[in-house]
């Protein structure tokens, strides 16, 4: 085991931080009003009293980017994760199916499917990663038959009150990171250089988002506005119609 540098780590983040900002913008610009129209539910917008289009537009373009950004931020993290645990523990990338990273420690083959945080799949996609996990110890095993195996589900930030889950453990936030850097205060100190020019790329990201919604509410008002006036059955057709071939 070997420690890591808090300065190894500010200079990982500040080297690579850049490529979340731009994966944002670049959702941005890969944005298409119709695709966020047939994605997201008009009757909750109805049910809500939501007037006007503005308030339409803003509410799926924020529903749409908060779930683009947790993933395109959950993989920064992912990355960093990795990072960190090949200098302490000569930690990879893993090319096993839905494995995310693998590591020897004290005579034992970890093997670990890293996520953003606790609450990130519903049944069939934990029985998915359960499948990945035993389908990882039966290669590994061919390969390496006495050494001991163990599953991780790390997650990036959250806590976990009963970490064992029977086919593997599921450690969150500090857990994780302690786990995979043998400092138990590394969940905190990591916060810090993560803000590197965040307020000068938000600022980036903000004014395109802004020309985002003036667009979309504008061709938003011609499409689906009579006199002012949303026209809620033309968008349930949109969203919801049987399509005619």
């Amino acid at each position: 085991m070997k420690k890591i540098s808090l300065n190894d780590v500010t200079k990982y983040v500040k080297d690579n931080i850049g490529n979340f900002h731009s994966k944002r913008l670049k959702s941005l610009d890969r944005l298409k009003l119709s695709k966020i129209l047939s994605r997201k539910n008009p009757y909750l917008f109805k049910a809500k009293n939501v007037l006007t289009a503005h308030d339409i537009i803003k509410g799926l373009l924020d529903a749409h980017l908060s779930s683009q950004e947790e993933t395109i931020f959950g993989e920064f993290l992912e990355y960093l994760a990795i990072f960190i645990c090949e200098r302490v523990y000569s930690g990879k990338k893993s090319s096993a199916e839905g494995i995310d990273l693998e590591f020897d420690k004290k005579g034992i083959k970890y093997i670990v499917s890293i996520k953003s945080g606790p609450n990130w799949g519903n049944s069939s996609q934990i029985k998915k990663m359960k499948d990945n996990f035993r389908k990882a110890k039966r290669i590994l095993g061919t390969n390496t038959s006495k050494q001991k195996i163990i599953t991780i589900n790390g997650c990036c930030y959250g806590r976990e009150g009963r970490p064992d889950k029977g086919e593997y453990l599921k450690y969150c936030g500090q857990m994780f990171w302690e786990f995979i850097s043998g400092n138990k205060n590394l969940y905190t100190k990591i916060i810090e250089p993560l803000g590197y020019k965040a307020k000068e790329k938000n600022e980036e990201f903000m004014e395109a988002y802004s020309q985002i919604i003036n667009r979309f509410t504008q061709d938003f008002s011609k499409e689906f506005c009579t006199k002012g006036k949303i026209n809620w059955k033309k968008l349930v057709r949109f969203n919801s119609s049987i399509k005619v071939t």
